[in-house]
């Protein structure tokens, strides 16, 4: 399996846990309104919003460096 693929397992994998989190803290501020502060939805959409933000454009450069790895290594096993 190429180191692409890989990194894109793994960063699929990593934001569906993330959705399933930012999901449950919705859930949860909806179905507890009493227990939450006013602004918990805001905070939390920008909060895991930003998280998987961040993550998608740390994945975005990786990718490429994956990429030139695999590059790397086709034209290394080409010599041999």
């Amino acid at each position: 399996m190429s180191r692409k693929a890989r990194l894109l397992i793994v960063f699929v994998v990593i934001e569906a846990a993330l959705a399933g989190i930012w999901w449950y803290l919705a859930r949860y501020g909806m179905a507890n309104p009493d227990r939450v502060t006013a602004d918990f939805q805001a905070v939390v959409g920008q909060t895991m919003g930003m998280a998987m933000g961040g993550l998608l454009g740390i994945g975005f450069i990786l990718f490429f460096v994956a990429a030139r790895n695999d590059r790397k290594a086709a034209q290394d096993k080409a010599l041999r």
